[in-house]
């Protein structure tokens, strides 16, 4: 672990390779878990405002859903998090043949809304974790995304690279450029100790 920031982040960001795999998963992540993606307060509120331009986009029973429970709900460990259809699929899932997709993004990409995702979402493989005095920046390993790490190591490219994007969207360009520098370093001194 290392301090940027206000942030301590896990090695496993720099280290660890990942590059979603949708044609091997088909969007598992989405689909999978006990826990709908986690929200921050501004995010419940952008989802309720966005919701009825998201809404075509959606299949009948993640209307259902969230006209049911809300565009947001409160998880079991009192996290806020989007709803899920009968404790699986994610409220927001909609498909395109067995390949989940957001419909949230979808939206997005047709430019009726000008906000993509969840940043949770966003950010998958990387997890935030807050506490009071600082986010923690975790790397979060989960086997049903075995086909994307075995892409990143093919690809050789590091997680915070595939979620680079993602990163900057959460801490910003500042905080992103200096986490690349301390990712040179990092591969530099690995490098020299592996050649003694």
């Amino acid at each position: 672990m290392f301090q940027l920031g206000k942030t301590i982040v896990s090695e496993d960001v720099l280290v660890k390779e990942f590059v979603c795999n949708l044609s091997a998963c088909h969007g598992a992540c989405c689909i999978d878990g006990d826990a709908g993606a986690p929200l921050s307060k501004e995010e419940t509120e952008i989802l309720e405002k966005i919701y009825p331009k998201i809404k075509p986009f959606l299949r009948p029973e993640g209307i259902a859903s969230i006209e049911e429970k809300g565009t947001w709900v409160v998880g079991t460990d009192q996290d806020l998090e989007t709803p899920l259809i009968d404790n699986k699929d994610c409220a927001y899932v909609i498909f395109d043949g067995k390949t989940a997709l957001c419909g949230i993004e979808q939206a997005y990409n047709q430019g009726l809304i000008d906000w993509k995702k969840p940043v949770s979402c966003h950010l998958y493989p990387v997890r935030i974790k807050e506490f009071s005095s600082f986010s923690a920046v975790n790397y979060d390993r989960w086997d049903i995304c075995n086909d994307a790490c075995s892409l990143g190591k093919e690809l050789k490219i590091p997680v915070y690279k595939f979620v680079k994007e993602a990163l900057i969207r959460r801490f910003g360009k500042e905080w992103y450029e200096e986490l690349e520098l301390i990712a040179t370093e990092w591969e530099r001194e690995n490098k020299k100790r592996f050649n003694k």
